[in-house]
């Protein structure tokens, strides 16, 4: 029995990043062998176990063989025959198919370290065009990598389009296209991921909203970049840099101009009531891939308000107000918090602008904290009861907003 690190732990320690799961492929043993040491099995579809003492990963290694459509259909093969070099062929890409052993002596069949080198994400096999789950993975990845300076290689770009012309990714089931969307919009450059879907011609059946917003123009003296869907990448880009790692901010920035697509043709490049229009497409993408609750209502407001957040300056204290109790502000202010990041992230997602302050933000905090401090104790002791103290709450609230 030989044990390796694999996958991802392998590539970061080559390129010197944090590495923080540990994955190993266990070759020339049985699942008996590994139970006889202690280890806990967790796999359903093939042979993984946990380390009884460190709870790490530990896969038998095996082969797939492709038997149906979409990404369930594989037949698995692990036994003690299967060879390393046969294990790390199933893998998506070259990078990910390096394995190293307890000496640090690295198995590379298909050249990852090169690759790793010369910044470049590369398919290990023509296999690659049995799992469509891969098309997303490896956008998923040039959103990780993009700012090391990593690209896909034209051949993997080729065998991906392939993929989408043949029908695979109509297989993807809405769960898995949210999981790896999800991830990617928690990458550094989520940009990149949609990039490389377009490219490949995957966004168009994946996204087909976010996919519609690519050429239609806008107002140069708001929007420098002119283009809706580069404005778009630019404000999920600014999202990541606000927000690290909050795929919740980064779904509000993605959504946020969906209704842009809608404009006719006729009053371009002013997109009048955009925000309104922009619902209906909002709630259609969230209900195709079941994005979460949270998710999808508070993408729906900052599409709905966002212009009013931008406006929160000049807005009267009654608007103030109203956009505070939408947001549910008064009892979640995190709520507020987050709504106000995917805003900021708006404004500055344009071309030129990207290094401009956002007063509006905190213009909007201070305005909730004044609307919550208002307390309903004074107004009962005054005598009043009922619907009488809601409104004169309500009245106390807009002057404390109107004296910021």
């Amino acid at each position: 029995m030989h044990i390796y690190l694999v996958g991802g732990a392998v590539r970061d320690a080559l390129l010197g990043r944090p590495v923080v799961d540990h994955d190993h492929v266990v070759v020339g043993a049985t699942p008996d062998d590994l139970l006889a040491l202690g280890y806990r099995p967790v796999g359903k579809d093939f042979p993984v176990f946990l380390h009884p003492h460190t709870g790490e990963e530990y896969a038998l290694a095996r082969t797939e063989r492709k038997t149906g459509r979409g990404y369930h259909g594989f037949a698995i093969h692990a036994d003690a025959s299967v060879t390393l070099e046969q294990d790390l062929a199933r893998r998506d890409l070259t990078i990910n198919a390096i394995a190293r052993d307890e000496h640090g002596t690295l198995t590379d069949p298909f050249h990852g370290a090169r690759d790793i080198e010369a910044r470049v994400l590369r398919h290990v096999s023509p296999a690659f065009v049995e799992d469509p789950v891969r098309v997303l993975r490896v956008a998923r990845f040039a959103a990780r990598f993009a700012p090391l300076g990593f690209t896909v290689a034209d051949e993997t770009m080729t065998l991906m389009r392939q993929m989408v012309r043949d029908g695979e990714v109509d297989h993807l089931v809405p769960e898995r296209v949210w999981a790896e969307t999800r991830k990617a919009l928690t990458e550094p450059r989520p940009s990149a991921f949609l990039r490389v879907l377009r490219e490949a011609g995957a966004l168009r059946v994946l996204f087909p909203e976010v996919d519609a917003l690519y050429g239609v123009p806008q107002r140069a003296e708001f929007h420098p970049e002119i283009d809706t869907g580069d404005h778009v990448e630019r404000v999920v880009d600014m999202a990541a840099t606000l927000a690290p790692g909050d795929d919740l901010v980064g779904f509000c920035a993605l959504t946020h101009d969906l209704g842009k697509a809608l404009t006719p043709t006729d009053v371009l490049p002013r997109h009048i009531g955009h925000e309104q229009h922009g619902v209906a497409p909002l709630r259609q993408l969230a209900a195709r891939l079941k994005v979460p609750a949270e998710h999808a209502a508070l993408a729906e407001l900052v599409c709905r308000e966002h212009l009013n957040a931008h406006r929160a300056l000049e807005l009267r204290p009654a608007t103030v107000l109203k956009l505070l109790t939408a947001l549910d502000a008064l009892r979640r202010p995190a709520r507020l918090d987050t709504f106000l990041l995917a805003c900021e992230a708006d404004k500055r997602g344009r071309l030129h602008h990207e290094h401009d302050t956002y007063p509006q933000a905190d213009h909007l905090r201070a305005a909730r904290t004044a609307a919550a401090a208002i307390d309903a104790a004074p107004f009962v002791a005054q005598g009043l009861t009922g619907p009488a103290i809601g409104q004169a709450m309500h009245t106390a609230r807009l002057k404390a907003i109107a004296a910021l």
